[in-house]
C-alpha cells in the first residue's frame, strides 16, 4: 500500500492535463523499460505495456481534468481522504495508474493499457490501434468501491457559434462576477442540482433588459461551471446577490451584443441537467450540461456536453439540441462523440463481483451515468469481456476531489484476487 501512495503522489508531480501529457506518457514508458517490459505507443499516444502471455489486461487513462493550480499540486490528508489544496487532486484516474505501476513492479504478465484525452471526449479509447491479447479486460475507472460497473453513458459534445452584430450604445456598465461555485462531474454528479454559473448568469439578467459587453464561463466542457465573468450595460440598477458579485463600471459608453436579450433568453431556457431519470439503474439516462461560454472577436460560442443510457437516445438528443441552437441561427457541431456500453453481466463479470463480495463483504453490478472508456473498447474489442472498478473518489474535476485511502487498499485488494484466480484457470 506504500508503494501505491507513493507512486500516486509521484505522479501528481508530474504535468498531465488533457492535451498536455507528454511528460506523464514518458515517464510510464521509461518506469516500463526499466522494468523488461514490451512497449508499444500508437500514433494516438496510447501506450500499451506487456510481457509473456498476458492473463488480463488491465485500463486506465493517463490525462486529469485540471481545475485551479494544477502546475504544482498540493496534496494532504484529512480524515482518511487524500485532497489537494486549491486544485483537482488528479486521483481520476491517477491512482489506477499507481496500481498498474505496482503490478508492473511485481512483473506481472498483464496487458496496461494507457489511453491518451479521455477527460475530452475518449479520444485516445476512440482511436486505439493496438492488437490486444487478453480474453479480459479490467478498467480501473470508476469511483465506487464494492461496485462492479458494467455499463455506462454514451456522450456527444455539442459546439454552437454564431457571428454576433454589435452597437454603440450609451449607459451604464457593470462588471458581473461569480465564482467558488461548488462545481462537479457533469455526469456522475448532474443530478445534484449543483448551481451552474452560466444558468445563474441568465436567470439573473432575463427580463431586466441587459446588454453583454463581454462573456467568459466554464472551465472545461465536462464540468459543472464554478465561474462566469462579464460586462454588461443594462438602465436599471443591478445588485448583488448570494452568487453574482456587481460592480458599477467607471464608463458610459461602449459596444454590446444587438441580440443580448436573446441570447440570455437561450441560456434560460437551456435544459441543463437531469433531461431523464432510470429508476431501475437509480441514475440519469439522459442529461446535458451547459459548460463552456466565451466572446471572441464578436463570435458567440457555448459548448454542452451530452450523456445518454442508450445509443438511440444519444442520437434524438443530440438532434433536439441542434435543432434548438439553430433556431438562434447558430452553427453547430457535434464533436467527440462516443457510444454507451450496454450493461451485461457475464462470466468475467461475475468472477469480479465475487472478488468484491470477498474483500467488501458485499457488491453490486451497477452502471454508471459518465463516459468510459469500456463503451469504445468493447466496440473495438467485442470479444474481450469487460468489467470496471474503483475506490470511492467524491466530487472527481472539481476543487473538492478526494480519495479514500481505504477503500484504495481494499480495492487494489481486489484487482489482486482477480489476477490470481485468473492465474489459477490459466494454470489448470
Amino acid at each position: 500500500m506504500k508503494r501505491l501512495l507513493n507512486y500516486f503522489n509521484q505522479i501528481t508531480k508530474i504535468p498531465h492535463c488533457s492535451h498536455n501529457a507528454l511528460e506523464l506518457k514518458d515517464f510510464l514508458i521509461n518506469f516500463a523499460k526499466e522494468r523488461n517490459y514490451t512497449i508499444l505507443v500508437d500514433k494516438n499516444k496510447n501506450i500499451l505495456i506487456k510481457k509473456d502471455s498476458p492473463i488480463l489486461c488491465l485500463q486506465a487513462h493517463y490525462d486529469m481534468v485540471c481545475v485551479g493550480d494544477t502546475d504544482k499540486i498540493e496534496t494532504f490528508i484529512e480524515d482518511g481522504w487524500i485532497r489537494a489544496k486549491n486544485s483537482t487532486l488528479g486521483a481520476d484516474n491517477g491512482i489506477a495508474i499507481a496500481m498498474m505501476m505496482v503490478k508492473m513492479d511485481d512483473g506481472e504478465n498483464l496487458e496496461f493499457l494507457f489511453t491518451s484525452d479521455e477527460e475530452v471526449g475518449l479520444l485516445g479509447a476512440c482511436a486505439l490501434e493496438f492488437n490486444l491479447e487478453s480474453k479480459y479486460m479490467l478498467n480501473l475507472d470508476s469511483e465506487d468501491e464494492a461496485e462492479v460497473y458494467i455499463g455506462c453513458a454514451g456522450g456527444v459534445d455539442i459546439e454552437a457559434s454564431k457571428l454576433c452584430d454589435v452597437e454603440s450604445i450609451e449607459g451604464d456598465f457593470y462588471s458581473l462576477s461569480i465564482s467558488g461555485l461548488q462545481g462537479g462531474h457533469s455526469g456522475i454528479q448532474i443530478h445534484e442540482n449543483i448551481p451552474n454559473a452560466i444558468k445563474l448568469f441568465a436567470d439573473y439578467c432575463l427580463d431586466k433588459g441587459v446588454k453583454i459587453v463581454s462573456i467568459e464561463g466554464g472551465e472545461r466542457i465536462n464540468s459543472i461551471p464554478t465561474s462566469l465573468n462579464s460586462v454588461v450595460l443594462c438602465e436599471n440598477k443591478l445588485i448583488s446577490n448570494e452568487y453574482i458579485k456587481i460592480k458599477k463600471l467607471d464608463k458610459n459608453s461602449g459596444e454590446v451584443l444587438v441580440n443580448s436579450e436573446e441570447i440570455i433568453s437561450l441560456l434560460h431556457l437551456f435544459r441543463h441537467g437531469v433531461l431523464e431519470y432510470n429508476d431501475i439503474l437509480d441514475i440519469p439516462k439522459n442529461s446535458i450540461n451547459l459548460a463552456m461560454i466565451s466572446l471572441d472577436k464578436n463570435i458567440l460560442s457555448i459548448k454542452s456536453s451530452l450523456r445518454a443510457m442508450d445509443n438511440r437516445d444519444l442520437e434524438s438528443i443530440s438532434n433536439e439540441f441542434l435543432v434548438f441552437f439553430q433556431g438562434y441561427n447558430f452553427d453547430v457541431n457535434l464533436v467527440s462523440k462516443y457510444p454507451a456500453w450496454t450493461p451485461i453481466e457475464n462470466n468475467f463479470s461475475k468472477i469480479v463481483n465475487q472478488e468484491m463480495i470477498d474483500v467488501f463483504g458485499r457488491s453490486s453490478f451497477k452502471a454508471i451515468h459518465a463516459g468510459l472508456e469500456c463503451g469504445v473498447i468493447s466496440e473495438k474489442y467485442p470479444n474481450i469481456k469487460i468489467a470496471s472498478i474503483g475506490p470511492n473518489i467524491r466530487s472527481p474535476h472539481s476543487l473538492a476531489e478526494c480519495v479514500e485511502i481505504s477503500s484504495i487498499e481494499k480495492t487494489y485488494d481486489v484487482l489482486e484476487g482477480v489476477i490470481k484466480y485468473l492465474k489459477r484457470e490459466y494454470e489448470k
